[in-house]
């Protein structure tokens, strides 16, 4: 169980990372793995659903955009990936990144290298984007009228 979430933690770090950022440390690394294209990227629509207040019936927020991606390295390890937007070549680097992170070979420089500063810029966006909402909050109340005798 605990891998799955490791494994959970790094998709979702690679899918919510800003594509330049990735590449950026992605070409730092200077690998060249070799891998086959299983699924080529390809963009897709898919429905999103809320409710409301977390407990409420369901109702279709609307759809979303998504572009996924299914690679295989020499040794046979899968890698996949599903991101939103339309950014090909993201969902496929974000693909061979999975199948790299799950090799024992390169985990750990991935991790190091890629996973954690990644996962710092995510949240300091988050943060970041926290703090701009905070700003612009109104705080409403209500004030009590004395009895008009």
């Amino acid at each position: 169980m605990e891998a799955l979430k490791v494994r959970q933690h790094w998709l979702s770090v690679l899918a919510h990372s800003q594509p330049e950022q990735l590449e950026q440390h992605w070409l730092a690394l200077k690998l060249q793995p070799d891998y086959q294209v299983i699924r080529p990227a390809e963009t897709g629509l898919t429905r999103l659903q809320a409710r409301m207040g977390a407990t409420g019936q369901r109702f279709v927020l609307g759809d979303m955009t998504i572009t996924r991606a299914v690679v295989r390295t020499a040794d046979g390890t899968c890698g996949y990936s599903y991101i939103a937007g339309r950014d090909k070549a993201h969902a496929e680097r974000c693909a061979l990144l999975d199948a790299l992170l799950q090799q024992q070979e390169t985990h750990q420089l991935l991790q190091q290298q890629l996973i954690t500063p990644l996962a710092a810029a995510r949240a300091e966006r988050q943060q970041l984007r926290s703090r701009e909402i905070a700003s612009s909050r109104v705080d409403f109340f209500t004030l009590v009228r004395g009895d008009n005798e």
